[in-house]
């Protein structure tokens, strides 16, 4: 019986370490969002940012402050087949800007056309 496991747990190992993603850092991360979001057909990104809006809206509600700090900030996520967001990336270090990623970590969008797929959102304000 014991066998039989780690025979099992052998097999699988090739196809874990296939998937497992690499380990990459903002700066990368951005520049696959905007490689991937350039190759959108015009249809397809106005679905992904009517998306994204849902949860932009939605992320603002949840990490609203009576005076918060409105530096801009940049959050990069990696999408699965799904639309799920597996991973993120953050440019900026206000407490917007975390609870935002924080928020944004936990959501899906619409399903992308390949998988990984990444994308990316740029938040600055106005007074």
């Amino acid at each position: 019986m014991p066998t039989r496991l780690i025979l099992a747990l052998l097999l699988l190992l090739p196809s874990i370490s296939v998937h497992a993603a690499p380990d990459i850092g903002f700066a990368e991360a951005k520049r696959l969002a905007d490689q991937d979001e350039a190759s959108l057909t015009p249809q397809q990104m106005e679905t992904l940012v009517a998306s994204q809006a849902a949860i932009l809206d939605a992320g603002a509600a949840a990490c609203a402050t009576p005076r918060p700090d409105l530096s801009p900030f940049v959050v990069v996520a990696e999408l699965d087949a799904d639309g799920k967001i597996v991973r993120t990336w953050l440019q900026g270090d206000s407490p917007l800007a975390i609870c935002f990623r924080k928020y944004v970590a936990e959501r899906s969008v619409v399903p992308p056309p390949r998988s990984p797929f990444y994308a990316s959102v740029e938040l600055s304000f106005t007074p």
